[in-house]
């Protein structure tokens, strides 16, 4: 089997070109664009700041933080209820969006397959899909969220008494440098299993109208038989995304940063970059579809998006 990966990406292309410039229409662009917000909702770009190492400031305070942070806890009660309802409420919050974007997902991708801009029909029609596609992904975050807890745990408290009952006080250099090797590890491992659900296992939900498991099942099956193309295809996807924030960044400053603050506005932001949404929803369409017929899809050429299910 010949498996092509820049084909589907010039045929994604091609497809948002047609269907968001020819011609182009600004009510579809909302329509369709807040679909994607509510699909990227728990997926958007996040920025990460950096801060200066004090030079006085030991790794024996740095790999103590944890324990001083919670004696700081406990003797400021005040302060400590006050994080704690930061806490629930962030959790809610985070239930909240990862639902909304669940059933977002296959809004979007319906309103992708039939180039078209409806909000309320593939809510409704999707709904089981969508709160199953939910569950799972309440319960992947969940197992995350324990396996990185434990983890950052887990290197602190050794970190720690390695520091401490080192006689010269050396930096355990071989911990740090094998504990950051196994996070990355593990958070490429993360980062695969969730773009395989967003680019492969949602369609395949989305064509056969079944849950999420059954839909790993039949991923699977493909993946045990292709590793290597859907492994590369994440990393094209990588660079992809990598280029399309570089472009962002240089139509940013080409509009004297004007178009920096509309991308900070939620939703502005997606109908801005709405291109690249669509491209990237309609080149996982196409990847996948190269492995079976039966995942194809879109509708024939001559079909319009009128005779699709609604």
């Amino acid at each position: 089997m010949n498996i092509e990966y820049f084909e589907p990406f010039s045929r994604a292309w091609n497809r948002m070109k047609i269907a968001l410039f020819k011609p182009l229409d600004l009510h579809k662009w909302f329509i369709m664009g807040f679909s994607a917000f509510l699909a990227g909702l728990t997926e958007g770009p996040r920025n990460s700041g950096s801060s200066g190492w004090r030079k006085n400031t030991s790794f024996r305070e740095f790999f103590d933080f944890p324990n001083k942070a919670w004696e700081w806890l406990i003797s400021h009660p005040g302060w400590f209820i006050g994080i704690v309802f930061i806490v629930i409420f962030l959790i809610i919050l985070g239930v909240i969006l990862i639902w909304l974007s669940s059933r977002g997902k296959f809004m979007f991708l319906d309103n992708v397959v039939h180039d078209r801009a409806e909000i309320a029909k593939p809510w409704k029609r999707y709904r089981t899909e969508g709160n199953s596609l939910f569950l799972w992904r309440l319960c992947f975050a969940l197992i995350c969220i324990g396996l990185f807890t434990s983890y950052i745990i887990f290197f602190f408290t050794t970190a720690y008494h390695l520091y401490k009952d080192s006689y010269n006080e050396a930096v355990p250099v071989f911990l740090i440098v094998v504990m950051s090797f196994l996070f990355i590890l593990t958070a490429v491992f993360v980062g695969f299993i969730s773009m395989f659900l967003n680019n492969f296992v949602v369609p395949i939900m989305y064509k056969k109208n079944i849950k999420t498991t059954q839909a790993w099942s039949r991923f699977l099956s493909l993946l045990k038989r292709y590793p290597f193309h859907f492994i590369l295809y994440g990393f094209i996807l990588f660079l992809l995304a990598i280029l399309s924030v570089i472009a962002v960044a240089v139509a940013g400053l080409l509009t004297c940063c004007v178009g920096f603050l509309l991308l900070i506005i939620p939703y502005i932001g997606t109908v801005v970059t709405l291109p690249i949404w669509y491209t990237f929803r309609a080149f996982s369409l196409e990847f996948l579809a190269q492995f079976d017929p039966e995942y194809e899809l879109f509708p024939p050429s001559g079909e319009s998006s009128a005779s699709a299910p609604a």
